[in-house]
């Protein structure tokens, strides 16, 4: 009777010859039920002899972006349980793997499984230090991770920020924004976009510095097929494809997903309930296809994706087992209006806020608590603000303290200001094109009218004069604008009451504490929305600095 479902919602722990996970396999034979249990490098061992597709949860020792605060058992077992099983799945899916002698033996409750000898793999993480793994591998010092500072370069800024002028120095990786998926399921550029992107790769292998150039595919403007593109298995398989030919054709590192958003309508996009599980599936095929060494990344909200039920998933699990990088957009919680809120903030600092959900802190909580490592989570900062037209003096949807605006001391009053104190919608650019005119210009001095309900750019808030760059490195309002802090968020805001004008933005002081936030907690480090916003390198060298790079 050929096997006909398998399933693992188990485990138990051997002893000898050291504390090790034994994964509980019960299979379904016709009427016949019965379990088997196996070790996670026994797996390992099928995978090898069949010389099979697909994929299995990662290997935990030789992986770099290990941290041993990231990981505990229950998250660890609960991954490979869920990877584990899918991989059995998968192979009796297919009817060549399925009447394989290997995987009868592997199923059979008189097989043994292998042979293989004890595997440091499979050892329970709570006792096996990772120092005490790279002693016994032969590796007696064990590096330990450096954050990682990322950046999008979007590919209408090739005039003013040339690949050949960048400061390589400065970017681990850059995300090269956007080619968009369309209705073939294959990928589509924008006019000189594959020659910037060449231009690009080119710059960055040619630096020195080791700067990784990664494909994001989509955007706010871009997500409108990636539903479809999901949707089936000829549809992954084509756009699957598409995006490893693009990774071998242009020499890039991987492949960056902006899909904006998984059975959410976004900027009025077709979606699916299957969404979020097609979007697995996905990255499963995906990461087989490219092998384990490139990128896999995904850009997304404070929240995991909208799973079938309508709700935030709660176990996300599987799709780390597979993916290098989650890049929280974790910006554009409050846009430009009469009452401006914080752009960015780093958490619900007075327990007041409108949005609890939507601020660094909570993406932290809400994406680990599913189970996503927090060496995998990448955490967004923008470059950007929101002009407003109003007379505010404070913000709102955080506020507290009505009346009073809270100032940042000047350098006289501190003595010595320290950078590096510890304290959305990335592209959710709802006119992509617009970033490809002209720079506004403005009437006088900090006249920002022209901005009025829009994103403007760090190094146009300066440019036009209501911000102004001090000997220290920091900025100050100027021309009629006093600079306030919002507390309960920890942001910056400019508000010039003559000229009814509010500015929500992001300034070294926050861009610092959010950054530093990232460090303390163990994430992989920051990525900015983009680069091109920056006034020279300012903002990314706080960035860098309090990632301790």
């Amino acid at each position: 009777m050929p096997v006909t479902t398998v399933s693992i919602s188990k485990h138990t722990t051997a002893s000898l010859p050291r504390p090790h996970v034994l994964y509980i396999v019960d299979v379904k034979e016709g009427n016949r039920s019965y379990a088997v249990t196996r070790r996670y490098s026994e797996f390992v061992a099928l995978h090898s002899q069949l010389g099979d597709p697909f994929t299995l949860p990662p290997k935990r020792l030789l992986v770099t972006t290990f941290l041993p605060s990231a990981w505990v058992d229950d998250q660890l077992i609960a991954e490979r349980k869920a990877g584990l099983a899918k991989y059995l799945a998968d192979l009796l899916s297919e009817e060549s793997f399925r009447s394989d002698p290997a995987l009868l033996n592997f199923l059979s409750a008189t097989g043994s499984g292998s042979t293989r000898a004890f595997d440091l793999e499979d050892a329970l993480p709570s006792t096996l230090p990772r120092k005490a793994a790279m002693v016994l591998l032969g590796n007696v010092e064990a590096k330990a991770t450096t954050p990682i500072a990322a950046a999008y370069y979007p590919d209408w800024v090739g005039d003013s920020n040339p690949p050949e002028n960048l400061d390589y120095s400065k970017f681990d990786i850059l995300l090269f924004a956007f080619a968009t998926p369309n209705s073939s399921s294959t990928i589509s550029w924008d006019s000189g976009a594959t020659s910037l992107l060449k231009r690009l790769v080119s710059a960055a292998n040619n630096s020195g510095h080791g700067t990784k150039v990664v494909l994001s595919i989509g955007g706010w403007g871009g997500s409108y097929w990636f539903s479809n593109a999901m949707s089936s298995s000829s549809n992954r398989t084509s756009f699957v494809n598409a995006c490893v030919s693009a990774v071998n054709t242009y020499g890039l590192a991987g492949i960056d997903i902006d899909w904006e958003y998984p059975n959410e309508s976004g900027a009025g996009n077709p979606y699916s309930a299957s969404d979020a599980a097609n979007l697995l599936s996905f990255f499963q095929q995906l990461r087989s296809s490219l092998g384990s060494s490139k990128i896999i990344s995904a850009a997304v909200t404070q929240q995991p994706w909208i799973g079938s039920n309508g709700s935030p998933l709660s176990n996300v699990s599987a799709y780390a087992s597979v993916m290098t990088y989650v890049n929280i957009m974790n910006y554009d919680v409050f846009g430009a209006s009469s009452n401006p809120g914080p752009n960015a903030p780093l958490g619900n600092l007075c327990s007041t806020s409108s949005q609890p959900q939507a601020s660094a802190e909570a993406a932290f909580s809400a994406w680990t608590k599913a189970g996503m490592p927090a060496s995998k989570l990448l955490l967004g900062l923008p470059l950007y603000g929101y002009v407003s037209k109003s007379t505010a003096t404070h913000l709102y949807g955080t506020y507290k303290r009505p009346g009073k605006s809270i100032m940042r001391p000047s350098e006289e009053e501190e003595g010595e200001v320290k950078l590096n104190a510890l304290a959305g919608e990335h592209a959710r650019y709802k006119g992509k094109n617009r970033a490809k005119e002209p720079m506004v210009s403005a009437k006088a001095a900090g006249d920002l009218s022209s901005y009025y309900g829009q994103q403007i750019a760090f190094n146009q808030i300066v440019a036009l004069g209501a911000l102004q760059k001090q000997s220290n490195g920091t900025y100050t309002g100027a021309n009629g604008y006093t600079m306030g802090w919002d507390d309960c968020s920890d942001t910056p805001f400019l508000f010039n009451t003559s000229r009814s004008t509010v500015v929500t933005y992001d300034d070294t002081y926050s861009l610092g504490d959010k950054a530093a936030y990232a460090k303390q907690q163990g994430m992989a480090g920051c990525f900015t929305w983009s680069l091109d916003q920056d006034d020279g390198y300012t903002l990314q060298n706080v960035i860098r600095s309090n990632l301790g790079k």
